[in-house]
């Protein structure tokens, strides 16, 4: 087996309807947190963890996620007739020219482990990462990215890995839940895995998030265990057919996740990233303290 994760798949082809209409005519993963989709985002998380092959498996209306990554002919030449040097620079510097993008159309909705799967042909004989855009990642401050976090661990234990966190139980119906035994520090081992599982019936409170690393047998466990929960194809049950012949580890991440796929993780993420931003963080900051001084005041009235 590769020693290195070298190839990364983004499931993009959901229709984002929690976001609707927003998400009627564009891509949920192009939804911006201040002035970067989703996506970038993501794709920027996975070049830091040293991937170069960028795999994204579409569907209908995705086109602007191909066209974000492309060069912009037309822009880059206004902008460079017009002398703004820092917006050409910021453009063309999207992607950096060392990473591959390639596309592949999932042809139907049927799962999170069907669009896995449509990423064979290119993934081939490598282990890969699994992104989900919409679970926004962030390291520790001056720390590593969850998934150069994910990819070192990797290297280390050459297993596959899920990126996972501790959820209020009542919210357990909403994740994979995994039952785990002690492994290695942030590391357990995983016993079980459940897709879904209601509060009462879940085997832990510990979640699997949108990050995952997975040897290239998890193919041949997709195409085997046909539909499941939904009418779907689910990683989840891919994961847990995997189990049978390897070892699979949880990876307690070091960090913070928002969950963009709803509507108060999105706004939680947009206010927390506006007061990082190196452009407006700080007058942002300035205008919250002063809407929540002006807040306290009427309500001391």
């Amino acid at each position: 087996m590769n020693t290195a994760i070298r190839k990364a798949v983004f499931p993009v082809a959901g229709l984002g309807s929690r976001f609707l209409p927003a998400t009627k005519a564009q891509p949920k993963e192009m939804l911006p947190i201040v002035d970067k989709p989703l996506i970038q985002y993501a794709v920027e998380e996975a070049v830091e963890a040293g991937i170069t092959e960028m795999i994204f498996i579409t569907g209908r209306n995705k086109r602007a996620i191909e066209d974000h990554f492309d060069k912009a002919y037309e822009l880059e030449a206004e902008l460079e007739a017009a002398g703004k040097q820092k917006l050409l620079d910021m453009v063309r510097e999207v992607i950096p020219k060392n990473v591959n993008c390639m596309y592949i159309r999932q042809p139907q909705a049927l799962g999170l482990g069907h669009a896995v799967l449509c990423a064979r042909p290119i993934v081939g004989d490598d282990p890969f990462a699994v992104l989900l855009a919409d679970d926004f990642m962030q390291g520790d401050p001056g720390g590593p990215g969850v998934l150069a976090q994910m990819t070192a661990a990797f290297a280390r234990e050459q297993a596959s890995l899920l990126g996972v966190q501790d959820v209020p139980r009542e919210n357990t119906r909403q994740y994979g839940i995994v039952s785990t035994e002690p492994f290695a520090e942030r590391l357990e081992k995983v016993n079980g895995i459940v897709e879904k599982p209601a509060p009462e019936s879940a085997p832990s409170t510990l979640a699997v998030v949108g990050r995952y690393l997975l040897t290239n047998r998890i193919f041949s466990c997709l195409e085997k265990i046909g539909k499941g929960a939904g009418g779907e194809i689910q990683l989840t049950d891919g994961i847990e057919a995997l189990m049978q012949y390897e070892t699979v580890l949880a990876y307690r991440y070091q960090g913070r996740r928002f969950d963009c796929g709803s509507k108060l993780g999105y706004l939680q993420a947009s206010v927390e990233i506006g007061l990082q931003h190196a452009e407006t963080g700080a007058a942002f900051a300035e205008w919250l303290a002063q809407r929540e001084s002006a807040a306290c005041g009427k309500s001391s009235t």
